[in-house]
């Protein structure tokens, strides 16, 4: 039996300089699998995995929001509440130019440009979640605490 590799992603680096408590998890990626196929491989509650979303604004002044995975976001909330006419989802090569991760691998962790990050407040209220560590079929389990004391967010209420 070999082991598997797993990949060492800015991500992975970024965790591990902030000293932050984490586990990798490994599943087999799926082309638009979404986080109901991560769920459902990991056997863990779609709800604790998080979705990390790059949006923009009418300017295209990018963006990071964190979802719960069996949850959408109202754009139009978000922009009422950070002052802006509108707010929608990055093209995947602009996103990707500003992350440095391609889509369905996008951490909020170690990102090539620094973003502010947005997150759903009830986020806070789960003990632990899963969350993309910067490759496709690769998630980083650690507590919700670990992700707000590395990543700073400001909570918001936009899911729907």
């Amino acid at each position: 039996m070999t082991k598997e590799k797993i990949p060492t992603t800015p991500a992975i680096l970024a965790l591990k300089a902030q000293r932050a408590d984490f586990t990798l998890h490994t599943y087999q990626y799926e082309e638009r699998g979404g986080t109901e196929r991560a769920a459902g491989k990991l056997g863990v509650d779609e709800h604790r995995v998080i979705k990390t979303l790059v949006m923009e604004d009418e300017a295209g002044k990018p963006l990071i929001i964190l979802m719960h995975g069996d949850k959408e976001v109202s754009t139009k909330s978000i922009a009422r509440i950070i002052g802006v006419k509108s707010i929608s989802p990055c093209n995947p090569v602009i996103a990707e130019k500003h992350t440095g991760y391609k889509v369905g691998g996008t951490s909020p962790f170690g990102t090539k440009k620094a973003m502010q990050v947005y997150m759903e407040s009830t986020i806070a209220d789960l003990p632990e979640i899963f969350i993309n560590a910067g490759s496709r079929g690769l998630l980083a389990h650690m507590p919700s605490a670990e992700l707000i004391r590395i990543l700073k967010p400001v909570y918001v209420s936009v899911a729907i």
